[in-house]
């Protein structure tokens, strides 16, 4: 708790009306790779409290659409249109494609974690469970040449993920902007140019995209 009060990037969130310092991490990612321009479509999954939202919709401006997915609530925001559920449900994708109207997507990022218990035997596979799926939306949604941005953690399946990506795209990028805490394993990985050829992560469900 008194990490958090005397953090630099939460002092300047609260003053220059971020939702959280993550926004902070994409801001300096995106300075550097070029990823959000004017007029893109943009989907952040799991994007509450919505401070990558946040930065997406200031980038995109009023040509673009950013389109956030997150199981918990958030509050609205002008340029984006939220849905509330759980991406890895078939009615939440249906009502997802049904607000795109066939739009092509651009870019997907996510900042994804699950609630982290501090036992890295459960917390590394339930993350790599929610990257895996965050991919899998990706590649069934991405244009060809779209460009994918998703927060991973260091540990056991992380080279695997890394190769999968690999396969999917024609640059991988790390990351790891300066808002990253030192402390912590998180790491960001930027998927440059969805290849047209790219192998599909999973079977699409029954029913699904």
């Amino acid at each position: 708790m008194q990490e958090h009060l005397n953090d630099h990037y939460v002092h300047l969130a609260q003053k220059e009306g971020y939702r959280s310092r993550a926004a902070y991490k994409l801001l300096e990612i995106n300075d550097k790779d070029k990823l959000i321009q004017p007029g893109m479509v943009v989907v952040d999954l799991g994007s509450a409290p919505g401070s990558w939202s946040q930065v997406a919709a200031q980038k995109v401006g009023s040509r673009g659409e950013v389109f956030a997915l997150d199981i918990l609530e958030m509050a609205p925001m002008a340029g984006v249109t939220f849905l509330q559920g759980d991406f890895r449900e078939q009615s939440v994708l249906r009502q997802f494609e049904t607000l795109l109207a066939g739009r092509p997507v651009d870019l997907v990022i996510s900042d994804l974690a699950p609630n982290i218990a501090g036992n890295a035997m459960m917390d590394m596979p339930r993350s790599l469970y929610l990257i895996e799926l965050a991919l899998d939306f990706a590649m069934h949604h991405l244009k060809p040449g779209g460009h994918y941005l998703v927060k991973a953690f260091q540990g056991s399946g992380y080279p695997e993920y890394l190769a999968l990506l690999k396969q999917c795209f024609d640059q991988v990028l790390t990351r790891k902007p300066k808002a990253s805490r030192d402390r912590s394993n998180e790491i960001y990985l930027l998927g440059k140019g969805r290849k047209v050829d790219a192998p599909e992560v999973f079977e699409p469900p029954p029913g699904g995209c």
